[in-house]
């Protein structure tokens, strides 16, 4: 089965909204070299979504104690150049698609203006029993 892709159309198309925010690469991130574990960026990428949502007034925490559950259900990354041990990041998180059931972002992960990672995501909107529902209002976006 071939993976989705994104359309050269969503991502020629300015994102629907930005946010920005800083990280600093902690030692239990790193390996013996100081270099940041692949596994980070991940985490680093759900720091993003969580803090743009959190810019515009909602909380991760409200929805799914309402019942509403965000899984991710495709994760891409791409990784350019090495983070290391006490580096101030910069993640970049693009909101690019929010259609009915589904919100797909964009991300870079910067460090001083160098782009060392970038990434995309689906997630998709849940009922407490796992099953697809509409997203709530305040996530769709015409």
């Amino acid at each position: 089965m071939e993976p989705q892709r994104r359309s050269a159309k969503t991502l020629a198309a300015p994102p629907i909204a930005t946010h920005a925010f800083e990280v600093r690469v902690r030692y239990p991130e790193c390996d013996p070299m100081g270099v940041a574990h692949h596994a980070a960026y991940p985490v680093w990428l759900e720091m993003g979504r969580t803090e743009m949502l959190r810019a515009a007034g909602d909380t991760y925490r409200a929805f799914e104690e309402a019942g509403i559950f965000l899984a991710v259900v495709r994760l891409e990354l791409r990784y350019r150049r090495p983070a290391r041990y006490d580096d101030l990041l910069t993640i970049v998180t693009e909101l690019r698609v929010s259609g009915p059931v589904k919100i797909e972002h964009t991300y870079r992960v910067e460090r001083a203006g160098e782009v060392l990672a970038e990434g995309a995501t689906t997630l998709a909107c849940l009922d407490r029993d796992g099953r697809a529902r509409p997203l709530p209002p305040e996530l769709r976006i015409a």
